[in-house]
C-alpha cells in the first residue's frame, strides 16, 4: 500500500533502537525523509546511516536527551519544520508505590508526558498553518489497564493521554492527527529488562520468565519493532485521516477488555 507520505518530513523521538527504530524504519521505507535523535552519539549516527542506506531516503541523526529542554532545543534547531512527530522516551523504572518519592513522579512526568507536549507545541502550530499533519504518540497499554509495578509510567502516561484527548479534537479541522499507539510487550530492550525483573523477583530462569509472560499473550509471542513500525506508518499516512484522538492497543490481545 502507497501510504502517500513519500517527501514528507518526520521527527522519530528516541529511534536508535526498539519501537522508536521501528516506526523510523517503516516510515524511511514509505519515502519519508527524518530527522531521529537518541542520548547515544555512536548509536544514533549508526543507525542513520543504516537507514539510509536500506531505503534511499535522508535520515540525519542528533545525539540529545528529547525529555530535557536543552535535548529538544538541540533537535528542533536541525530539525526546522516537520509533517509528522512520533514522540518516544523510556519508561520508568519497576517499584513499589510506597518508595516513590515527588522526584520520581516529576521525573516520569518530565520524560513521558511533558516531553510530548512541548514537541507538540513546538512543531503542530506549523502542520495546522500547511494544513497537513501526523503525530503519534508512543505510550503504553497500562493507559487501558494499568500495570502495577510501572505507577509511575502509568500516572505520566495517562496525563499525556488527558492531553491528547482534548488537543486532538482542537486540531484535526486542520488537518492534522493526533493519535497515540499502545505497546503491549515487544521483544525490545524494555522487555529484556522486564523479564530479568520478573527472573529476579520469582527466582526463575529468564527464559522461564520469558515463557511465563508470553503465555499471557492471545498470540503466543511477544510483538516485533516491524509490527509496531507499520502500525505508526499507517497512522502517519494520508489513509489515516479519519482517525483522531485514539489510543490503539497494540498488544497481541493480551489486554482483557470488551472495549
Amino acid at each position: 500500500m502507497d501510504l502517500g507520505i513519500r517527501g514528507k518530513r518526520g521527527l522519530v523521538c528516541a529511534a536508535s533502537r526498539g519501537l522508536g527504530r521501528g516506526c523510523a524504519e517503516a516510515l524511511a521505507a514509505a519515502g519519508v525523509d527524518l530527522v531521529i535523535n537518541s542520548r547515544t552519539e555512536t548509536d544514533i549516527v549508526r543507525t542513520a546511516k543504516e537507514i539510509a542506506a536500506r531505503h534511499g531516503v535522508a535520515v540525519t541523526p542528533v545525539a540529545a536527551d528529547i525529555t530535557t529542554e536543552a535535548g529538544r532545543a538541540a533537535v528542533l534547531e536541525v530539525l526546522g519544520q516537520a509533517d509528522i512527530l512520533v514522540t518516544n522516551a523510556g519508561g520508568p523504572p519497576p517499584g513499589d508505590w510506597r518508595d516513590w518519592t515527588r522526584d520520581d513522579f516529576i521525573r516520569a512526568l518530565d520524560a513521558n508526558m511533558l516531553s510530548a507536549v512541548a514537541l507538540m507545541q513546538a512543531l503542530v502550530p506549523g502542520m495546522m498553518e500547511r494544513g497537513w499533519g501526523r503525530v503519534v504518540n508512543i505510550t503504553s497499554q497500562s493507559v487501558r489497564a494499568p500495570i502495577p509495578v510501572l505507577g509511575l509510567s502509568n500516572s505520566a502516561r495517562a496525563g499525556l493521554t488527558g492531553f491528547v484527548a482534548g488537543m486532538s479534537r482542537q486540531v484535526a479541522r486542520h488537518g492534522v492527527n493526533v493519535n497515540n499507539l499502545l505497546p503491549g510487550i515487544h521483544a525490545t530492550d524494555r522487555a529484556e529488562a522486564l523479564d530479568r525483573g520478573v527472573s529476579q523477583a520469582q527466582g526463575i530462569s529468564i527464559d522461564e520468565a520469558r515463557a511465563q509472560r508470553k503465555a499471557t499473550i492471545p498470540t503466543g509471542d511477544y510483538g516485533t519493532a516491524e509490527d509496531f513500525g507499520a502500525t505508526c506508518a499507517f497512522l502517519c499516512s494520508q489513509h489515516a485521516r479519519f482517525i483522531v484522538g485514539q489510543n490503539i492497543l497494540l498488544d497481541g490481545g493480551a489486554t482483557n477488555l470488551t472495549v
